[in-house]
């Protein structure tokens, strides 16, 4: 039997090649979005995209609103997006997210029989997000081990994070490898309306920088700067 995976989907680039690459190591995909009053709502239409064009199983999106608790960029329109890179963790990061989304990604595994997580984080070209380092990762999986019917019973979870060790034009390269449309993806922590990115923000720096060092067509489609 092909053995089940779910897979976290944003719509943006890494998620993306995340799951091109589970579905490459043979995993059937189970796509998880998460609508949580995200500023980008865009990337959410940009997941469904990906999850059509890469074939999944089914594409689950749920709602959980944390603009109740803001405290982030992401979540408080109140923030301003910085376009300029920040020290430190930036305004950007949204408070306990990756802890969310997994937490609800280990669930629906559980439901599914499934024994993959998929996560597209990365500790290399990043914004020093402290859940996207190896060291949270790995304490996860001790949950999932530790904190389920599935893994109490010795039929527990593997938490994947392909990407986490490489650079950004590395994670292009393998997407680029595997046919990844990025022309589908939405990146920007401020695109508008019509999926078009700003350009300024550390996301964008950051995925144009990759496509430039990866010697790749940049398929973006950019907002004209006023």
């Amino acid at each position: 039997m092909t053995d089940k995976a779910v897979v976290l989907l944003s719509g943006g680039l890494d998620s993306a090649t995340c799951l091109a690459l589970a579905r490459e190591q043979g995993f059937a995909c189970y796509a998880l979005s998460l609508d949580y009053g995200q500023r980008h709502r865009v990337e959410l239409e940009a997941a469904e995209r990906v999850a059509q064009s890469l074939g999944v199983v089914e594409h689950k999106m749920l709602r959980v609103d944390l603009t109740g608790i803001g405290g982030s960029a992401l979540t408080d329109v109140d923030i301003p997006v910085p376009e300029s890179p920040a020290q430190g963790i930036p305004v950007t990061y949204v408070p306990a997210r990756n802890t969310l989304l997994l937490a609800l990604a280990l669930g629906w595994a559980e439901v599914l029989g499934a024994h993959g997580l998929f996560i597209g984080v990365n500790a290399v070209d990043y914004s020093g997000y402290p859940d996207c380092r190896p060291e949270f990762i790995a304490a996860f999986q001790q949950v999932a081990d530790l904190g389920t019917k599935a893994g109490a019973e010795g039929r527990g979870f593997r938490v994947h994070t392909p990407l986490i060790r490489l650079r950004k034009a590395e994670i292009i390269r393998e997407g680029t490898r595997l046919s990844v449309d990025y022309g589908l993806t939405v990146s920007c922590y401020q695109a508008d309306a019509h999926g078009r990115a700003c350009g300024v923000c550390d996301s964008c720096r950051i995925r144009a920088e990759g496509f430039r060092a990866a010697g790749v067509p940049d398929p973006t489609r950019y907002a004209p700067r006023a």
